[in-house]
C-alpha cells in the first residue's frame, strides 16, 4: 500500500511546476499595456506601504516620482522571482527522483533556462512586449538561486534531520 501510495503520488510532485510555468505563459501573454500597469500596480503599493509604514506623508508628485524610480527594477525582480519559484518547484520533485549534485542543476538549469528562452520568443508575439535577452540572463540567475537553495536545503536537511534518523 505504502509503494503504490508513493507510486501514484510522485508524479504529482511536478504540479507546483506546471503551474508555475502556466503563470509565467499568462504573465508573458499580457499586452504591454496591460503587463506595465500590473508593475506599476505592484510599485504603487510598495511605495504606498513603505510611505504609511515610515509616515513620511509623500505627496503624489513624491508618490509618482518614486514608481518612476522603482518601476523598472520591480519589473525585473518579478522575472528573477518567477524564476526562482520555478527552479525551486522543478528541483524538488527531482531531487525527490534521487537526482543530485551537478545532474541536478544541469536538469534542472536546461529546463528552467530553455523555459525563459521560449518565454521572451513567446513575448515577441505580443502586442506591445518583445523579447530580451537582459530578462532571460535575469530569469536565468534567479533560476540558478534557486536551484542552489534547493541542493542547500536538501543537503541541510539529509545532514540534520534524515541522518540522524538512520543511525538506529
Amino acid at each position: 500500500m505504502k509503494l503504490l501510495l508513493r507510486i501514484l503520488l510522485k508524479p504529482l510532485s511536478f504540479i507546483p511546476a506546471l503551474m508555475m510555468m502556466y503563470l509565467i505563459f499568462c504573465l508573458s501573454a499580457q499586452d504591454g499595456t496591460t503587463s506595465s500597469n500590473l508593475s506599476y500596480n505592484v510599485s504603487y503599493t510598495a511605495i504606498s506601504f513603505v510611505d504609511k509604514a515610515l509616515d513620511l506623508e509623500l505627496t503624489d508628485k513624491q508618490i509618482s516620482r518614486s514608481i518612476r524610480k522603482i518601476h523598472y527594477s520591480v519589473r525585473k525582480l518579478a522575472h528573477f522571482t518567477e524564476y526562482f519559484l520555478l527552479a525551486v518547484s522543478v528541483s524538488f520533485p527531482l531531487y525527490v527522483y534521487g537526482i543530485r549534485g551537478i545532474w541536478l542543476i544541469i536538469i534542472s538549469g536546461f529546463l528552467c533556462v530553455g523555459f525563459a528562452s521560449l518565454d521572451e520568443l513567446h513575448q515577441y508575439f505580443v502586442r506591445g512586449r518583445g523579447c530580451s535577452v537582459r530578462d532571460v540572463m535575469i530569469d536565468s540567475f534567479g533560476s540558478f538561486l534557486g536551484i542552489l537553495f534547493v541542493r542547500i536545503s536538501g543537503y541541510i536537511g539529509r545532514k540534520t534531520i534524515f541522518e540522524p534518523l538512520c543511525r538506529h
